[in-house]
């Protein structure tokens, strides 16, 4: 056997050297998808937080607002990107909890094709009457749907929405009958209740606030496991007798499944360092949002079951799609 003794010497040099270090990451801009467009609760979470993911990861964090099939688009555009840390985005509780169980053809799975972030934020769903009602209590509401069945009407923005699904579990709950009239949006849905063409609806709180703190509509409980600041003086569900009722819209922060650790865990340490941030937080409860801010372990327990739990909420009533 002839050894080339030029080469030998020529790999040998070669292995010598310092093995040529990676450029850190991030090195250029980081896209930040929304499935929704600008003004929207996701959108204007997604800019109050990312300035502050600006800040700590040295690139800019740009939003881009990819709309349409109530969240999914733009879910889909994440859970399909590239995994090379230059994408991610933020899915709310309809595309990611509540469509996959409605039958609507979501071109992803939710637990397995999306990395957990942390929860960015959590909207209150609470349940309100126009100010005129004669009911004051929960306790009032359910004795008078008892006493007519089907006498009352609810107001939602659609089937399968959240206010269709809340409305849904808590007539569960409460062993009532109440009929669905659905709206095209939140603002119309409120505006119905004030004008008294429904008897009681859930929506998101920053919809309902104003007219809460107004007087125009009366807050008769909420969803969430403690009582809110914004309304202190209304009960939880719990509090009322009816656990069961867990109804909270939520928008949270997700990356493709196969994304690198190493970028993924510079984006997880920048997301939980902006809803850490006392400027974030203030923005975001001004919104009438809960800043999240949970570990990625959590938030992607958190997504399973709210999967489970509405899943069953629209199995057990038949809802289909509008």
């Amino acid at each position: 056997m002839i050894v080339n003794r030029r080469a030998v010497l020529a790999a040998g040099a070669l292995a010598a050297l310092p093995a040529r270090a990676q450029p850190a990451y991030p090195t250029r801009p980081i896209r930040f998808i929304v499935p929704f467009a600008a003004g929207g609760p996701s959108d204007i979470i997604a800019r109050i937080i990312a300035p502050r993911m600006s800040a700590t990861l040295g690139q800019p964090v740009i939003i881009d607002n990819r709309a349409g099939a109530g969240g999914m688009t733009g879910v889909d555009l994440i859970a399909k990107a590239p995994p090379d840390g230059y994408t991610f985005g933020i899915g709310s509780a309809g595309a990611l909890a509540i469509s996959p169980g409605l039958g609507r053809g979501t071109p992803y799975n939710p637990v397995r094709d999306l990395a957990p972030i942390t929860m960015g934020a959590l909207v209150p769903e609470p349940l309100v009457v126009p100010a005129a009602s004669p009911f004051r209590t929960l306790q009032d509401l359910i004795a008078g749907a008892k006493a007519r069945p089907g006498s009352l009407n609810f107001g939602t923005t659609g089937n399968g929405s959240m206010p269709h699904l809340a409305a849904e579990q808590f007539r569960a709950a409460a062993g009532i009958e109440i009929v669905q009239i659905a709206y095209n949006s939140g603002g119309q849905l409120a505006t119905a209740i004030l004008r008294n063409e429904v008897q009681l609806g859930f929506a998101d709180l920053p919809v309902l606030l104003p007219n809460i703190q107004a007087g125009t509509m009366r807050a008769l409980a909420v969803g969430t496991p403690d009582r809110l600041s914004w309304i202190p003086d209304v009960p939880t569900f719990r509090e009322s007798g009816l656990p069961t009722v867990d109804a909270s819209n939520w928008h949270g922060l997700v990356a493709p499944a196969r994304m690198e650790p190493g970028p993924l865990d510079a984006i997880r340490r920048a997301a939980l360092a902006a809803l850490a941030d006392a400027e974030v937080r203030r923005l975001l409860h001004e919104q009438g949002a809960i800043p999240g801010g949970n570990p990625p372990e959590e938030f992607g327990a958190f997504i399973g079951s709210e999967v489970a739990k509405w899943g069953e909420v629209v199995r057990r009533n038949n809802i289909t799609p509008d």
